[in-house]
């Protein structure tokens, strides 16, 4: 469990909703932050590094690690694709010295908060619309148009959640939601 210094920041979001971009701003313009790498058993997208994106493994791999008690949280966000955040991760981050960042989905962050109260921030990045959500989707390429419907069906029942988190940031302008997260995160810091 966290002692009296060791704090967690979660941010958190609908797929495509510009939590990344978010998290990229603050780990460049902090450096007592640090980014905690997720573990992942979907296949790395073309730019994506083992070790410094996410740890990609296996769903055997994954599911071993769940039976060791080895993740603070995990979740099968889709059908076969297990993501999860591992305590030696986060262990690794307080022992440097450093808060660690956590870029994780909506219902692994409800988990985070519950364990680590009163030692975490948690800000959801809300998209402005659906519609502006899935312009995103399609504009990274990434996704087929099946995957799209599910992340859209997903983002709709995840925005449901907004209100268990303790900030609410709506990115509609990145540089804006940047700003905003940045106060938060400022105060929480001090």
């Amino acid at each position: 469990m966290a002692t009296n210094n060791h704090k967690l920041i979660i941010i958190t979001a609908p797929s495509g909703a510009g939590k990344s971009s978010i998290t990229q701003y603050l780990l460049k313009k902090y450096s007592k932050l640090t980014f905690s790498v997720s573990a992942a058993t979907r296949e790395p997208r073309a730019n994506e590094v083992h070790g410094q994106h996410y740890y990609f493994m296996s769903v055997e791999e994954f599911q071993q690690k769940i039976k060791d008690d080895a993740f603070i949280e995990w979740e099968m966000v889709y059908e076969g694709r297990y993501y999860g955040t591992l305590k030696s991760e986060i262990l690794r981050i307080w022992e440097a010295g450093k808060t660690p960042v956590l870029d994780i989905d909506v219902q692994g962050a409800i988990h985070v908060q519950q364990q680590y109260k009163g030692k975490v921030l948690s800000i959801f990045i809300e998209p402005p619309s659906l519609e502006e959500l899935e312009r995103r989707l399609r504009t990274r390429a990434t996704e087929t148009p099946e995957s799209i419907a599910i992340r859209l069906g997903k983002a709709s029942y995840e925005i449901s959640f907004r209100n268990q988190f303790n900030k609410i940031v709506v990115n509609d302008v990145l540089e804006k939601a940047c700003e905003e997260t940045e106060q938060a995160i400022n105060e929480f810091l001090d």
